[in-house]
């Protein structure tokens, strides 16, 4: 079936995806080697340092040259991905008329058809129960003035996961992670706290505790992550009230 037992990590040189590659390491000791894919050598370089098993692959999944790299080298290898973590992606946190066309045009590169590509990709290498986790977002459930492409992106990343979580099922164990506001280094390339609107600010989690719960769940085989009590409740009332009555408190 394959050699290697590995973890696949995509956006692991920073926040959520440093801290899944962090947390695999102590989890799943067994695992023969973590890749860990971002474009950011030298945080990779860094995270080494406490991974020992990391194999550091300095890929940028939107270029389709890397894509082809990143295809080749599985095909050479043929691991067993025990686990994929598909996290790479970036959002702006301002209204479309002030973000630049190329921002936007690289939030739906990257957090769709790059996600996307990742899932078709690896998908040969999955079997037997692999544990998959689809990092989507709380703002999935609804459309966000101000955060627009992001949150489209990620209602994709909902949508795509839930269809294949059927596909697959059998293959592995689809889990889809959507968190609120988490406190990593992605709020600030996003435009920092001081853009993020004051309600949001009131529930940031820890990294920590939203990238355990999502290992946990995706253990049980659960279709949803869903960490905190305001999570939950947004998305609960966007499954009761019409968008257009919750647009008018964003």
């Amino acid at each position: 079936m394959g050699n290697k037992k590995i973890a696949l990590v995509t956006g692991a040189s920073s926040g959520m995806g440093r801290e899944f590659v962090l947390q695999i390491h102590k989890r799943y000791p067994n695992l023969e080697e973590i890749w860990a894919v971002a474009r950011n050598t030298k945080a990779l370089e860094q995270l080494r340092k406490k991974v020992p098993k990391l194999r550091i692959c300095a890929w940028n999944l939107t270029s389709p040259q890397d894509l082809q790299r990143f295809q080749e080298l599985l095909e050479k290898e043929k691991p067993q991905i025990k686990i994929l973590v598909n996290s790479a992606g970036m959002g702006i946190q301002k209204t479309v008329e002030e973000t630049g066309l190329e921002d936007l045009w690289n939030t739906v590169q990257l957090n769709c058809t790059a996600f996307t590509a990742v899932l078709k990709i690896c998908y040969p290498y999955c079997h037997n129960g692999s544990q998959v986790l689809c990092l989507s977002s709380g703002a999935a459930f609804v459309p966000q003035p101000g955060f627009a492409a992001y949150a489209a992106s990620k209602s994709y990343v909902l949508s795509f996961s839930r269809a294949i979580r059927k596909e697959w099922k059998g293959r592995a164990k689809i889990t889809i992670v959507c968190p609120g506001p988490v406190d990593t280094p992605f709020l600030e390339k996003m435009g920092g706290k001081e853009h993020m609107p004051a309600y949001k600010k009131y529930f940031l989690a820890k990294p920590e505790a939203v990238v355990e719960k999502a290992l946990k769940d995706s253990e049980k085989g659960k279709e949803l992550s869903v960490y905190g009590y305001s999570v939950k409740a947004l998305r609960v009332a966007c499954k009761i009230l019409p968008h257009s009555l919750i647009l008018k408190f964003l």
